[in-house]
Order: structure tokens, then sequence, then C-alpha cells
């Protein structure tokens, strides 16, 4: 399997701090947020990662390299200035992907999510979601999970952690271009095609520089006390 890292968002709610550094370069419990992403991807066993960027992304080739250090290969999808949102990059890193169902992750979140939990197919669907608790900034959620299967509609509803196994059939027919994922995945969910799974460990979106201080306080209490 292999494994798409996003990484080319600008994270205007985080600056200054990215107005000289991307977002997943920004420093958490004492590395890169990306890299405890890659740790995680070798330790499950997974050893081609794509990353895609566009906001100061030579710096996050200059940091990574090919992935040799990580035990990993890793390939980078450059996008323009902007970005292409969500959907638009993996459409984009499509050829680097590959045929088989493959992984994705926000590059711009931290989580002790085991990768090794999901599954290799998305069983008969075309994505299998993990979703996690509402956290405080985003009380409403984002779907609705019953009987395994993710639903648009629908109460009590779940956040979309950003971490999914995705077919490249889900993508198939898409025009190249900048493209939100949420309304493919909402089309697909409507056929009922898009299975998932309620994760209850730790998960946190660092959306802001408050949230990064937080949690890089929170892990480094957890190295000082081993």
């Amino acid at each position: 399997m292999r494994a798409l890292i996003l990484a080319a968002g600008r994270g205007e709610r985080m600056r200054p701090l990215t107005d000289t550094i991307p977002k997943p370069l920004l420093a958490v419990g004492g590395r890169p947020l990306i890299e405890w992403h890659l740790q995680a991807l070798a330790e499950a066993g997974i050893r081609e990662v794509v990353i895609n960027h566009a906001w100061l992304g030579e710096q996050i080739e200059a940091a990574l390299g090919d992935g040799e250090r990580f035990g990993l290969r890793i390939r980078y999808s450059p996008e323009p200035p902007g970005a292409l949102e969500t959907a638009g990059g993996i459409v984009n890193a499509l050829p680097l992907l590959g045929e088989a169902p493959f992984l994705v992750v926000n590059g711009d979140i931290w989580t002790d999510y085991p990768f090794t939990r999901l599954p290799r197919e998305p069983g008969r669907g075309q994505a299998h979601l993990v979703l996690v608790d509402n956290p405080s900034h985003h009380p409403q959620g984002d779907f609705h999970l019953a009987a395994g299967r993710v639903q648009a509609e629908g109460t009590p509803r779940l956040t979309f952690s950003g971490i999914g196994l995705y077919s490249p059939a889900l993508f198939a027919g898409l025009e190249p271009g900048r493209r939100p994922l949420a309304p493919v995945l909402r089309e697909a969910m409507a056929r009922g095609r898009v299975i998932g799974e309620h994760y209850g460990g730790r998960w946190f979106d660092i959306g802001t520089p408050e949230r990064l201080a937080r949690l890089d306080a929170e892990l480094g209490r957890e190295r000082e006390h081993g």
C-alpha cells in the first residue's frame, strides 16, 4: 500500500508561523509534524509515500529528501501556487499512487492512530474514513456513522479525522484542477460506497498556533516523564 500525505495548504490560520515555514514542518514534541506521520507509516509497514506540496514546498523536499532515513521512499507531487484543495491534490498525485487503494492523511494533524488498523481494501465501497469525536472547535461534526457506513446526514455526527483509504475509482473521471474532497465523498455516500470507523484515541487538528502550543506542551510533559 502507498500513502499520500497532504502538505500543500498555505496554513493561513497558523500565520505568522507559516509565513516562512510550511505547516507540516512546524515542530511539535521535538520534531516536525510530518515526521510523526512518516514514522507511523514506516512502523505500519508502508514503504512508498507521496507528499504533495505548494507553499514553500522546496523546504519540505529539502527537509525530508528521498525518505531513506525514515525507511521510506518519498516522492513529491508539486502543485501550483494556491494549491489544488484536497480532491484536486489527490487527482494530481494519482499517477504516483498506482492502481491499488491508497492511504491519505492530512499533514496538519497529530494522532496515535495505528495505520495497521486500516483495511487493505475499502470493502465493497470506494472509501474507508476514520472518524473521531468532535473537537471543541468543530462541535457540529461532519458525518454520521451507522452500521459501518458513513452517511452525509443523520445524528449523532462525528468529525472526519483526515485519515482515509481510497480506491482510485473514487476519483475516476474527475478533471484536474482545484476540487474539494467533501462533495466527492458525499456523492459516494449517496451511493452507499463509503464505509468507516470511529477512532477514540488521540487526535489533534493543528489549526491554530494555540493548538500547536498546547500539543507541544503535552508531548513535552510526556517526554519528561518517560
